[in-house]
């Protein structure tokens, strides 16, 4: 099976009569992307990046956007609430997301044991994505709200292609650490947004920051909380969605 990656030129190509039956797009940009005639049955779409208020995704001429939000928010309550722009309105935005993961780290509990570490599709394990979470809450809050010099967990899980360009990663350990350790951390990452917005002001939401990971761009407390809150909810919706896919494996 042919393997194209970042170095090949496949921008502006067109694709006639081609057979892509099967075919797996991972981190590919296929933005602005046009399909004519083509069978799209059983294909299966994850953008995250499609709710940043400036995308469209047609089908059929109809911008399939705001329906798949609805949908989204719908599924998962709390969620629409994800970009609150004052402090009662995140700090109940948070408290919803708090009850949310506890269901899911329940349904985890009553899984068969190793569930924790089954990678869906080469997917982050639900422990990685726990991990990963870590890390958004080091980088989003302890580094560029807090300001703290070093706030990297060991643990935490970094996305290598993103995270990791031009950044020292050697903090973080290359040894898999127990599940009971990664709830530990993980518990200690959610009371310390909890914390935070505990005592946060409108001044202190409007203060801005660097970018963590481009310093030379302003963000605001509050986008950077928004950052959280979003990788939040798209890493449960990608947890339980593989959750999902393990018991249907496990009913066969």
């Amino acid at each position: 099976m042919a393997t194209f990656t970042r170095s090949d030129e496949l921008q502006g190509a067109e694709f006639v009569d081609a057979d892509l039956r099967g075919a797996r797009f991972v981190r590919a940009d296929l933005s602005g992307v046009v399909m004519r005639g083509v069978d799209v049955a059983g294909a299966d779409i994850d953008g995250p990046w499609l709710f940043d208020g400036e995308s469209f995704l047609r089908v059929n001429g109809v911008d399939v956007i705001p329906l798949v939000e609805a949908e989204l928010n719908r599924r998962f309550p709390g969620r629409a609430d994800r970009r609150a722009g004052d402090p009662d309105g995140l700090r109940a935005a948070w408290a919803m997301l708090e009850r949310t993961w506890a269901a899911t780290l329940e349904r985890v509990a009553a899984m068969p044991a190793g569930t924790v570490d089954v990678s869906v599709g080469g997917e982050w394990s639900f422990a990685q994505t726990l991990r990963h979470l870590v890390m958004a809450t080091d980088t989003w809050l302890g580094r560029a709200v807090l300001e703290t010099e070093q706030p990297f967990h060991p643990i935490g899980q970094p996305n290598v292609e993103y995270e990791t360009d031009g950044n020292d990663m050697s903090i973080f350990t290359t040894d898999t650490p127990s599940y009971a350790e990664v709830l530990e951390v993980r518990a200690s990452r959610v009371a310390m947004v909890r914390d935070f917005l505990a005592t946060a002001t409108s001044d202190e939401l409007a203060a801005t920051r660097k970018n963590p990971w481009d310093p030379e761009c302003q963000e605001t407390t509050l986008s950077c909380l928004h950052v959280i809150l979003e990788e939040e909810w798209e890493h449960h919706r990608y947890a339980v969605r593989d959750l999902d896919a393990i018991e249907a494996q496990s009913d066969t």
